[in-house]
């Protein structure tokens, strides 16, 4: 028969005919290096299996895949001189072809060995030859793949060409969607107001990224300490353990706010007991307004002092009496725990200039041993009756 012939006619010996492309059954006759002998039910013709067509995976020895008597499906791939060439691999294919295409239509995970490492990614047998790019290998970047060598790993199918034969898995979809799973259960499980530690993921402007677990929350500026105009990187590092409180938690947008200044014992709270009416601090001047001058006499506290309560004498701005950064004695007139203000006084600490005027009887002048008074009293006599 010529190498074109695509179907053997059987028909002289009363037996079905074999065609290209059909699907047999075939029993293991012999193994030897380079093609395994089968025999198929009521085909007189010589049947082969070359060892490249036995498995989808790379093998050295035909022994690896069949052994003698075993029954198998092949697929037919070829007549000529009144051989017939059949495929194990062919059956395998469409089979595994079969299972991964249901796979990546059900979005279905699935676990399976790394069995090769390769230049740019990791090789994985599932009955087909799959492939997984190194930038699919993990949420992070792998510096060196093999690691990963004879590893179980869990994959998900995201590409699939049958022309091709090729098929590429992701074992970074799986580990996206597992910390998307972890961070909504553990984003449900956050409660407002409780206190929880954390660490410094990331130090922008305008505040400090805090992880807790599988997720994140935001302490903004405000809320790092109670001092005032901190920059975050002053005081916080990335890396660092810090407690936290929840502040809000928003469901719709996965946005959680957190407090650092609420976790620790406030200036307040540490000086309640210096913090009293008429007691006299020292304190260094913060910031000056057209009604009056701020003043910190603790870390964290402030309190104003009235324009009218600056000097005893009458001036139109803060200014003309005191500059920012002026160290000044100051003392507590009023104290509202509850707001946190403190009303202060500089003036009453300082001696007023200007004497007080009291009212006095001006002594009466002596005037050559007489009193004034008598020596006109002859000459009014006449004017008074």
């Amino acid at each position: 028969m010529s190498e074109e012939m695509s179907n053997i006619n059987l028909s002289e010996y009363d037996l079905p005919p074999i065609s290209v492309g059909q699907k047999i059954t075939a029993v293991v006759t012999k193994l030897e290096d380079k093609q395994v002998l089968v025999e198929v039910e009521n085909c007189q013709y010589k049947c082969i299996i070359p060892i490249g067509e036995l498995s989808n995976i790379h093998i050295d020895k035909t022994s690896e895949v069949v052994r003698e008597g075993e029954e198998i499906e092949v697929v037919v791939k070829k007549i000529e001189n009144e051989t017939i060439i059949l495929s194990k691999r062919e059956v395998e294919f469409a089979s595994a072809w079969k299972e991964l295409e249901k796979l990546f239509n059900n979005k279905e995970v699935f676990e399976a060995q790394v069995s090769e490492v390769v230049k740019g990614g990791l090789i994985v047998n599932k009955g087909i030859r799959c492939f997984v790019p190194a930038s699919m290998v993990d949420n992070k970047f792998v510096e060196d793949l093999s690691e990963y060598q004879d590893q179980v790993l869990t994959f998900k199918v995201v590409e699939m060409d049958i022309e091709k034969r090729k098929v590429i898995l992701s074992h970074r979809e799986v580990v996206r969607e597992q910390k998307a799973a972890e961070s909504l259960k553990a984003f449900h499980n956050v409660k407002v107001g409780e206190i929880v530690v954390g660490k410094v993921s990331r130090i922008t402007n305008f505040g400090a990224f805090v992880k807790i677990g599988e997720i994140e929350g935001l302490v903004h500026v405000s809320q790092i300490s109670h001092k005032r105009n901190v920059s975050p990187s002053d005081v916080l590092t990335e890396g660092q353990d810090v407690s936290v409180k929840v502040l809000s938690v928003d469901p719709e947008t996965k946005r959680i706010s957190l407090s650092i200044k609420e976790t620790e014992e406030g200036p307040w709270e540490l000086n309640s007991d210096k913090l009293i009416e008429g007691a006299v601090l020292e304190g260094s001047v913060k910031r000056l307004t057209n009604f009056g001058a701020f003043v910190e006499v603790f870390p964290g506290i402030e309190g104003l002092v009235h324009i009218s309560q600056i000097s005893h004498t009458r001036i139109k701005s803060p200014h003309e009496a005191i500059n920012v950064g002026d160290t000044v004695q100051v003392k507590i007139l009023e104290v509202n725990s509850n707001t946190k203000k403190l009303s202060l006084s500089i003036k009453e600490l300082l001696e007023n200039p200007e004497a007080d005027i009291t009212d006095y009887e001006m002594p009466e002048e002596q005037f050559g041993g007489f009193q004034l008074g008598e020596l006109f009293a002859d000459k009014l006599k006449g004017f008074i009756k």
